[in-house]
């Protein structure tokens, strides 16, 4: 799937911006299917490494939808290109917002949730960049519309992140605001997690590497 947004050039030019995402891995329910999860990868990844994981935990009634980002230059890198859901410019708090990227991911992820059937609960979780991306689609959720102004369509029961931020932050306030936005923010449960020792356990796993190994590291 590609997406183009706007962005602004040198001279306050506006150009088009095209965004092409890469595979998508689905994890089909083992049980009953009573929810559908969109799981996003960290900077660097991929879907595919995520869906291996997920298909070994003991949650049978959930489908995870594994997308992998676009690969696409990455400032923080020196321009490098890497599979990134939007473009970091550097690693301080002050560090500028990528909307147009932060966009289109949103957008991706609220299209792969638009054919779940409409009785099944809706999620969106990830790991580092994938856990921004989480965040930020939990804001557009909440005040009902993307940066650019058009709707957000993805009716979100659940936001979980790891080891991850909150993109935007500094602008949020102005995009949070007013009794309707307040009520579907409080009707959206988030769990967002740090640490080391969530970072060692999907190390471990994704070795396949015994518990004891784990437990020793």
């Amino acid at each position: 799937m590609s997406f183009a947004g706007p962005s602004l050039a040198s001279g306050g030019k506006t150009v088009r911006r095209a965004i092409e995402f890469g595979r998508t891995y689905v994890v089909k329910p083992k049980g009953k299917h009573l929810a559908t999860v969109v799981w996003l990868h960290g900077l660097g990844d991929n879907g595919s490494s995520w869906s291996q994981l997920l298909e070994t935990l003991p949650l049978p009634n959930i489908k995870w939808i594994c997308p992998t980002a676009p690969t696409q230059p990455v400032t923080v890198f020196g321009g490098f290109p890497s599979t990134a859901w939007f473009d970091v410019g550097n690693l301080s708090e002050d560090a500028p917002d990528d909307t147009v990227g932060l966009d289109a991911a949103a957008a991706h992820v609220a299209n792969l949730l638009s054919t779940e059937p409409i009785d099944i609960r809706l999620g969106i979780g990830g790991f580092s960049m994938g856990a921004a991306t989480a965040m930020y689609s939990a804001t557009c959720f909440a005040a009902g519309k993307y940066s650019d102004g058009s709707a957000y369509p993805a009716n979100l029961s659940a936001i979980v992140g790891l080891s991850g931020w909150l993109p935007c932050s500094k602008t949020l306030s102005k995009k949070i605001g007013g009794d309707e936005t307040a009520r579907r923010a409080a009707s959206l449960p988030i769990l967002l997690c740090h640490g080391k020792e969530l970072e060692l356990n999907r190390t471990c796993l994704g070795r396949n590497e015994k518990k004891s190994a784990c437990e020793q590291q």
